[in-house]
């Protein structure tokens, strides 16, 4: 029997929904896969047998290798990351965009930042979000994703990408997903008047199909998201301002946060670094610290 090729495009507990050229399959993995330790992700590419094609069901055979892994939320061969931000309820949370930027540089996947709800920041505040990260070499885009404006700009700048998406619960990712697909895929989320938090409404990794090689993957909120696979020292080199003034420190294997002859506090003191940035790279840096100290 013929080996069939395709993608995952969501996986639901121990199923995987593979899209073909004949279709979706319902799926499973072989067991030899749980006995190598390797579970089947989203993004990934497979080869799958057919078991009945009339229930569309198959086994997963073969699974090619990987040119990009995600740990958490776990999503293979991903080619850009959208970093999705609140302008407004909730509020900016640069420190997690900073994380996520991070991960960007350290995978050598290219980034864009999407400031969303630009209609609710009355200060136009976002407006110097997107200064600062364009001046570091980011694409940032503005939308108001509820009236569709930013949206052409946003799928312009998505094509012929396998395109994750990703931010804090609330910051209207699914709103951005609907309105570029122009129908309800995904629920949208609520936010809480309490506290202007987001509530979570995506519970499983998918992914959209858009056109011919350009797809989206809908990702669970910040909860999931994680950056413990770079190792703290080597986060310097995953903020791209940073890398040009390394070589002034005096000491290899700087840390820039204790040292006195540091080539980066240097340049922050001199505002060629934002100290903004600076001191989130100490917090993600000290986080990163303390994560290894007990990872033992």
């Amino acid at each position: 029997m013929n080996k069939i090729e395709g993608h995952i495009v969501k996986n639901i507990s121990n199923q995987y929904i593979v899209k073909t050229k004949n279709g979706e399959y319902i799926t499973t993995a072989r067991g030899r896969f749980k006995e190598q330790s390797i579970s089947p992700v989203v993004g990934d590419r497979v080869k799958i047998l057919v078991e009945n094609e009339d229930a569309k069901t198959a086994v997963i055979e073969e699974i090619d290798e990987r040119k990009v892994l995600l740990k958490r939320p776990r999503v293979a061969n991903i080619t850009q990351l959208v970093f999705v931000v609140s302008s407004q309820k909730p509020k900016p949370d640069l420190l997690l965009l900073d994380k996520q930027l991070a991960l960007a540089e350290f995978l050598k996947i290219r980034a864009i930042i999407v400031l969303n709800k630009i209609d609710l920041d009355k200060n136009l505040e976002f407006k110097k979000i997107k200064q600062d990260y364009e001046n570091l070499g980011y694409t940032v885009l503005e939308t108001q994703a509820n009236e569709h404006i930013g949206i052409q700009t946003l799928k312009d700048e998505l094509k012929g990408n396998v395109n994750a998406f990703s931010g804090n619960s609330g910051v209207g990712k699914s709103t951005l997903i609907n309105a570029i697909f122009e129908k309800k895929l995904t629920e949208e989320g609520q936010i809480s008047q309490k506290n202007q938090r987001g509530k979570n409404t995506t519970t499983a990794i998918q992914m959209y199909e858009i056109d011919k090689d350009t797809y989206i993957i809908d990702t669970p909120g910040f909860s999931t998201f994680d950056i413990s696979e770079i190792a703290a020292e080597k986060l310097d080199s995953c903020f791209v301002e940073f890398k040009k003034y390394i070589p002034y420190c005096e000491f290899v294997g700087c840390t820039h946060i204790k040292e006195e002859k540091c080539g980066i506090k240097n340049a922050v003191k001199e505002n060629n670094i934002s100290e903004d940035r600076y001191m989130r790279f100490s917090k993600i840096y000290q986080e990163l610290k303390e994560r290894e100290k007990h990872k033992w």
